[in-house]
């Protein structure tokens, strides 16, 4: 039988795994956020309905809000990763990671409702992204709570 870790361990090895998490999750965040930049720049961008311009800010406000707290728990190590409150800080970086996962969801139906609208129109635009919307609640927020203690 191994050794339990210790208090510490536990700590250093539940906030490395938090860090490695988010390695994963911030290229694509970033990704979509210099598209998103980069689309009112483009051939056609002056025909999207104002609907359309609406949908866009708000996944633009959502993909900057959702790096804002995606890259938070970096900032909060860095600044106090010295400072013995390592447990403090989990559960708050562990907030804002879920936090910054659910903005990405808002932001990624955004995303596909826009794109949707202009190439299906608005009936397929609000299937599409509700399903993707719900599709990612669920398989992000609600599997993950069915799980059950051994």
């Amino acid at each position: 039988m191994a050794e339990e870790e210790s208090e510490k361990e536990r700590l250093d090895r539940e906030l490395i795994e938090l860090l490695n998490e988010l390695r994963v999750a911030l290229p694509g965040v970033q990704v979509l956020f210099a598209f998103l930049l980069t689309l009112p720049f483009t051939n056609g961008w002056e025909r999207i309905s104002a609907t359309d311009r609406r949908v866009f800010f708000a996944a633009v406000l959502l993909t900057a809000a959702s790096v804002a707290l995606l890259m938070a728990p970096t900032a909060h190590h860095r600044i106090r990763f010295r400072d013995h409150v390592k447990e403090q800080m989990l559960k708050v970086v562990n907030k804002l990671a879920v936090g910054g996962l659910a903005l990405l969801a808002g932001a990624l139906a955004c995303t596909l409702w826009l794109i949707a609208d202009v190439v299906y129109g608005a009936t397929w635009a609000a299937w599409t992204a509700g399903a993707l919307g719900a599709g990612m609640a669920v398989l992000w927020f609600v599997v993950p709570l069915l799980y059950r203690d051994s």
